[in-house]
């Protein structure tokens, strides 16, 4: 089995920062990207950063020079620091992982329980 927890988030007031964390256990051969996903109140998850294996980011818009994604391949632990929040922000924020569990294996996406991040004005 794979397991992704999340940790980090939480209540803070417009123009704050918050840093996420996940971590990444269990059966892994590879991990090819790692990556951010929200889903606001009445909205659709959207994508907020990704980090590919070759070292590549990509993020949305609407945050990017606010948000940044690293990672601890060591670990298989990813980071979305946030800086400059935004009411606009508030969200559940769920971790994904698209990875390989064996060499022979296909690559599949797992998910966290999400994490809910609440910015205030």
């Amino acid at each position: 089995q794979v397991q992704l927890v999340e940790s980090g988030g939480g209540l803070v007031q417009a123009g704050g920062s918050l840093r996420l964390s996940c971590a990444a256990s269990g059966t892994i051969f590879s991990i090819n990207a790692m990556g951010w996903y929200r889903q606001g109140p009445g909205k659709q998850r959207e994508l907020v950063a990704v980090s590919a294996s070759g070292g590549s980011t990509n993020y949305a818009d609407s945050v990017k020079g606010r948000f940044t994604i690293s990672r601890d391949n060591v670990k298989n632990t990813v980071y979305l620091q946030m800086n400059s929040l935004r009411p606009e922000d508030t969200a559940v924020y769920y971790c994904n992982a698209r990875l390989r569990r064996t060499l022979i294996g296909t690559m599949n996406d797992y998910w966290g329980q999400g994490t809910q991040v609440t910015v205030s004005s």
